[in-house]
């Protein structure tokens, strides 16, 4: 399926309307003010009960800026002033209104006895009182945000202490920032932290072993280093941005394990709903009887989400997030008030249920149709043209994809059950992309006149087109700078167009790389190291493991013990046949050299924060045997920066 503006831009890109070759880098198109502005009366984007729920409560609106250690800003309450007024031509309409209703930062009171942080990072923090003090849900990205977002509210409420956390699911913008709300020596001392059975596993994994490339990659989805304007990064569709600073986490002490289960935390009763392997691999939902409030995690949102994120993740399961949704439903008893992770609340029953219900329907219809158009034999790509939602769902703002995209998400159900291959011979051996591009721009008689051909699509509004030309002209010479003018402006126009904030993003940041070249510094494993201290140590030799040059290590055969003095674990690593394995075994004596360390000392040296001439001086490692073997087989494993190209090679 097209969404309403690339249909737009494709029906006047057949049509012949325009011609834009004199339109300035950074503007947007006359194909684009039209796609926009026809795109504007589809929706009733007057309509006004969001700005009333996403501004009803407000206790105070924080001023200023969080920053980091090093002086560096991660939140900037001012950066997004400009999104207010009628959508600039730059901005897709329906997208500027959820980025509007995005802006809205601040102290809210939900009803009596709970109050939520929205703007202070790209997810919520929900207070909920208790007999004593607050019951947190979701510490936000990192420890910099929440301890800002905690302090926020005391100022406001009073200096009650924390006395219990609750992570609604195991992605990082909701526990990242465990360490600015609760300290270890709180938790030992008896404060309950409350999560889903999987929550520590699921936690600490999904950075470790693909880390490097997601975390590259995530910089395309929420527009990290665009500039804050009507031409760059106006919105993520769950918040205004991700918390970029130091990440942590606390273990739980108190696990859901069953489908329901009740909790009492500080006089208040919970009832947890265990709902793993629908958004996340670990989840819960819960409701407070008492307050006749409903938390929906992040199985809801005020956006149709993502079965598959543009950053990349294992594929999510639409049939079963709609079976969770009926359960929702089922679950929702006399609810009046609905809280997300991301966002803002809804109130009244009617609404819930209808939210709620639209949800269910759009992953269930998303997933349905397209196993129908699979078994007709479409591709995916055939499916992602024509699938269309039903009226009843398309009108509905809620599920519209802000953050989830419909074409993207047809792709996922489509990957989840047969993969990415579609089937075709053809595309079962493609050749590389540097390869392929070069034999496509000279049968297209040289890039010249590749670029020519791309020109006169943009002059016609066909973008798509004009990026799959150059695309291929980019790949085969990155140093064309005209094509790469072309496909940046090319990429400025579809992204002035998405209503997916995670494709505008996208789009812009593959224009300013064109421009400016990919960034220098990719995303540090040291801002992690809080987190990385919890994970379990198999990952991270899972890791390395993944990270063993094959070519390399071929007719290599070290074998090396690993003994962790503080966690009283000793494992056996050695490379066969180009392979790196490991086990948990005593220290073998015919290992070519032995480590001994404390896994913290092991975790900053699998974060880079240290290396060889720390392993050969310090004082919190003793090593025995071969140190010019161990230094050889370490030197086989690839530190991979994470600075990769994406739109050049």
């Amino acid at each position: 399926m097209k969404t309403m503006t690339t249909a737009v831009l494709a029906s006047l890109a057949l049509a012949g309307c325009s011609r834009e070759t004199a339109a300035p880098a950074g503007e947007a198109t006359a194909t684009t003010v039209q796609a926009n502005a026809q795109f504007a009366k589809t929706l009733p984007l007057a309509d006004a009960q969001g700005f009333e729920d996403a501004q009803r409560g407000l206790v105070a609106r924080p001023t200023g800026k969080i920053l980091a250690a090093d002086g560096s800003v991660i939140t900037d309450f001012d950066a997004f002033h400009f999104v207010a007024g009628d959508a600039p031509p730059t901005v897709n309409p329906s997208l500027w209104r959820h980025a509007k209703l995005n802006a809205q930062a601040g102290l809210f009171k939900v009803v009596d006895g709970v109050y939520q942080l929205r703007g202070f990072d790209l997810g919520n923090m929900t207070l909920i009182e208790g007999r004593t003090g607050w019951i947190v849900v979701d510490a936000l990205t990192c420890r910099e945000t929440a301890a800002a977002a905690l302090a926020f509210a005391r100022r406001q409420l009073g200096d009650k202490p924390v006395t219990a956390l609750l992570f609604s699911h195991s992605h990082i913008d909701h526990f990242g920032g465990a360490l600015g709300v609760l300290t270890p020596e709180q938790v030992r001392g008896g404060v309950p932290v409350v999560a889903s059975a999987g929550f520590m596993e699921e936690a600490t994994s999904e950075n470790v072993l693909v880390g490097t490339a997601m975390g590259r990659r995530s910089y395309y989805q929420f527009g990290k280093n665009l500039e804050r304007s009507a031409r760059g990064m106006v919105d993520t569709g769950l918040g205004k941005g991700v918390g970029y600073g130091s990440f942590g986490v606390l273990a739980p002490t108190d696990l859901i394990t069953q489908p329901t289960e009740e909790r009492v935390l500080d006089g208040v009763r919970f009832v947890f709903h265990n709902v793993p392997g629908a958004e996340a691999p670990a989840e819960m939902t819960f409701s407070v009887p008492a307050l006749k409030l409903y938390g929906g995690a992040e199985n809801l949102a005020q956006t149709m989400h993502n079965l598959l994120p543009v950053r990349g993740a294992k594929v999510r399961d639409a049939l079963r997030w709609a079976g969770y949704m009926q359960q929702a439903l089922d679950q929702l008893g006399d609810a009046e008030v609905y809280v997300g992770q991301h966002n803002w609340p809804i109130w009244g029953h009617e609404r819930i249920a209808e939210f709620i219900t639209k949800h269910r329907d759009v992953y269930k219809y998303t997933h349905d149709q397209t196993v129908r158009l699979i078994n007709a034999g479409l591709t995916p790509n055939e499916i992602a043209d024509q699938i269309r939602l039903p009226a009843s769902l398309q009108g509905y703002f809620g599920t519209r994809g802000y953050y989830g995209d419909l074409r993207h998400n047809v792709k996922a159900v489509y990957q989840f059950y047969l993969g990415a291959y579609d089937g075709n011979p053809a595309h079962l051996d493609p050749l590389p992309p540097v390869e392929m591009a070069r034999r496509y721009v000279a049968l297209a008689g040289g890039a010249d006149k590749a670029v020519a051909a791309a020109q006169q699509a943009f002059d016609q509004g066909d973008y798509r087109w004009a990026v799959e030309l150059l695309n291929h002209v980019v790949f085969a010479d990155a140093g064309n700078r005209a094509a790469r003018e072309l496909l940046a402006r090319s990429y400025d126009q579809l992204g002035y167009a998405a209503e997916a904030a995670t494709w505008r993003n996208s789009y812009l940041t593959a224009a300013a790389e064109l421009r400016g070249g990919a960034p220098k510094q990719g995303t540090s494993r040291a801002a992690f190291l809080d987190m990385l201290v919890q994970t379990p140590i198999e990952r991270f030799l899972e890791a390395m493991a993944a990270g063993l040059d094959g070519p390399a290590a071929e007719g290599k055969d070290f074998k090396i013990n690993l003994v962790l003095t503080d966690t009283k674990e000793s494992y056996a690593l050695w490379i066969e046949n180009a392979v790196l394995h490991f086990r948990r075994a005593e220290p073998a004596a015919d290992a070519n050299a032995t480590m001994t360390l404390t896994k913290t000392f092991f975790v900053r040296m699998m974060a880079g924060t240290a290396g060889a001439k720390d392993m050969l001086t310090s004082d919190e490692i003793k090593v025995t045997g071969s140190r010019i073997d161990l230094l050889r087989f370490l030197g086989l494993m690839d530190k991979a920066p994470g600075t990769f190209p994406i739109v050049t090679r």
